[in-house]
This record gives C-alpha cells, structure tokens and sequence, in this order.
C-alpha cells in the first residue's frame, strides 16, 4: 500500500470512530429517555395488570410493555458500532456467563426456600396477597 493510500485508510478510520463516538452519545440519550419513561409506565402497567385479571390471572399490560421495551432495545442497538472494531481487537468480557435474569432467579430460589421454612418472606408474602385480594374485592362489581 502506498503511503497516500495508508493516510487515506487512518482518516477514513478516524472519522468512524469519531461518528462511532457520536452516534453512540445520541443512543444512550434516547436509552435513558426510554428507561425514564419505563420506569413510571412499567409500575402503572403492572398495577394495571394485578387489577384487571379474571379468574385468578392478571392481565397482559405488563407484558405488552415488556415487548415493546424489547423492540424499543433492538432498535436502539446501543452497542452497534463494535461491528467496526479493529479485527484483531481482543473482546474481553468482564462480566460472568449469567446475565441479571441468573441473578434474580437464585434471589428468587432463596426467597421462596425462606418462605417454605415460613420465615420473613411468607409472612411478607400473605400481606401483600392480603393488600390485591382486598384491591379486587373492592374493584369486584357488587352483586
């Protein structure tokens, strides 16, 4: 390669990256923009879901927005430019195999272990089954 043609390439690399940079600030404004506005609807969805159920079953509000929320993050593909990282760049991941999802589950498994021993979470567990129950009733069209 000639010498004009290997400045031409470190430009042209440069101003990927440069672009890179750029594009990726907008993403994560419009991701915090998405998450600010999640936050406050996925409460509401989900409140809306706990009343709105029939024979026992909540409704599907909640994960509607969980959809969408899922489009939304595919759509925003936030981490999309590393599709120009150099190609002998190492890919180095820090974080374990399991993802958050792992986490809460073995959260979960020691809550429900700790319910079935009745300790703090049962006890915690028949107030807010209590708190909805008394929410339907209340909503229930009386007869």
């Amino acid at each position: 390669m000639d010498e004009l043609s290997e400045q031409n390439a470190r430009e042209t690399d440069r101003w990927t990256l440069v672009r890179d940079i750029a594009v990726l600030q907008a993403k994560l404004l419009v991701d915090g923009l998405r998450d600010l506005i999640l936050v406050p609807a996925s409460l509401i969805a989900g409140i809306a879901s706990l009343m709105s159920g029939r024979d026992g079953k909540p409704g599907a509000q909640f994960y509607r927005l969980l959809g969408i929320g899922k489009q939304s993050e595919r759509w925003i593909n936030l981490f999309g430019a590393l599709r120009n990282a150099p190609p002998d760049m190492e890919h180095v991941e820090p974080f374990p195999d399991t993802d958050m999802d792992e986490l809460v589950g073995r959260l979960e498994t020691f809550v429900v272990d700790e319910h079935r021993r009745g300790g703090m979470t049962a006890q915690a567990k028949k107030r807010l089954d209590r708190a909805i129950s008394a929410i339907n009733r209340a909503r229930a069209p009386k007869d």
